[in-house]
């Protein structure tokens, strides 16, 4: 087995702060501009109920009430210090009444995507406003009295300004979800770098790339590899691709869970490496290059002493990549076989994998179907 480090680094870093999902913002738009439509009155605050039962206080950011008796409210969604494309967007939700109705039936309105593909939680056809989302604001909105207006369902159209470019930074287009962002959040909160909404993702995608036929998915860590990915394998729809970012093991238990029987892994040099050391998760904050470990690799292979201190010598990935290049190339392919073996670990012997290794200008350097 190709080790790993134990290395861990030990830096003191601030308190990291929570934010609130989409979900939590359109239900806290949808009741303020249901307070509005009863009382007339735009409230500064509301306090919304998530699914645990905390509370949380959201400010309301505008209101407005037109003279068909629609009432608008938005909120700022705040994701904290998570990554989020839609930190600091506007969410926003009309309100009006339904006479014929006693139920709250919700909408999509601009910016908010409809799903066009099948393999997600709702059917093709249907507003991407996922259960949790839905769930959240139904109850939220029938805690709010409308002891004046009893026997009237509400109509809740949920919208985002600028939610149709906003989702061109996600993996919507791909997902099949068209026209704009999607309305998540299954906990209401957003904690901060825990990585949950990019995992959500992937299972997504592989989701899609099953209902959709798909019995192979190719898996990279980024756009950049995904793209020499796709010149590789043009004859696969792009639902089979699939980009797994840091998360290695998780991504290969749950291709096998989906039912995808061959995965094929494209990956650049430098995160095969950590695969093949067997690291989970490949961020630089979860896993060490090793290259020690790696310079051993390399005399047991090549024979080559000085080449082997020169590799446990380097500084990155990139600095071995290319004193390994013209030395001891075999090397690669050894790395994309210790890659393989680990993928097929953590995916328990339950699928076909195929191993390419990139240089840094995409080009194949080591393709296990080749052995």
């Amino acid at each position: 087995m190709f080790p790993g480090s134990n290395k861990k680094t030990r830096k003191k870093r601030r308190a990291l702060r929570s934010g609130f999902t989409t979900g939590t913002a359109a239900t806290a738009a949808a009741m303020a501009a249901k307070e509005l439509l009863l009382t007339g009155y735009c409230p500064e605050l509301v306090m919304v109920s998530l699914p645990d039962r905390e509370k949380l206080n959201i400010p309301v950011n505008s209101c407005g009430l037109n003279r068909s008796g629609t009432s608008e409210c938005t909120v700022i969604k705040d994701a904290g210090d998570d990554p989020d494309v839609t930190h600091k967007a506007v969410i926003g939700a009309r309100v009006s009444t339904l006479p014929e109705s006693e139920g709250i039936v919700i909408a999509a309105g601009e910016g908010v995507g409809r799903i066009t593909k099948p393999g997600l939680e709702l059917a093709p056809g249907e507003p991407a406003i996922n259960q949790g989302p839905r769930r959240m604001i139904r109850e939220n909105l029938t805690s709010i009295s409308d002891k004046d207006i009893m026997g009237q369902g509400f109509l809740v159209e949920i919208f985002a300004p600028r939610g149709e470019i906003l989702a061109r930074r996600t993996l919507n287009k791909r997902l099949g979800i068209l026209g704009g962002i999607s309305i998540l959040g299954t906990t209401g909160l957003v904690k901060p770098m825990s990585h949950a909404a990019y995992m959500a993702t992937i299972d997504s995608s592989l989701a899609v790339a099953k209902a959709c036929g798909s019995t192979s998915v190719v898996c990279t860590t980024g756009r950049r590899s995904e793209r020499f990915a796709q010149g590789l394998f043009p004859e696969l729809p792009t639902e089979a691709f699939v980009q797994i970012g840091d998360f290695f093991a998780r991504s290969m238990q749950q291709a096998v869970r989906r039912g995808l029987g061959r995965i094929i892994l494209v990956v650049f040099f430098g995160k095969s490496l950590k695969m093949a050391q067997g690291a989970e998760h490949t961020h630089a904050a979860k896993s060490a290059l090793a290259l020690e470990e790696l310079g051993q690799l390399v005399k047991n292979k090549c024979k080559d002493r000085e080449l082997a201190f020169r590799i446990s010598s380097a500084n990155t990935a990139r600095e071995a990549f290319f004193l390994l290049q013209d030395r001891c190339p075999r090397i690669f392919m050894c790395i994309a076989g210790k890659m393989v073996d680990q993928a097929r670990k953590f995916a328990l012997g339950g699928a076909e994998i195929r191993g390419v290794l990139l240089d840094f200008e995409g080009r194949v350097i080591a393709d296990t179907a080749a052995e």
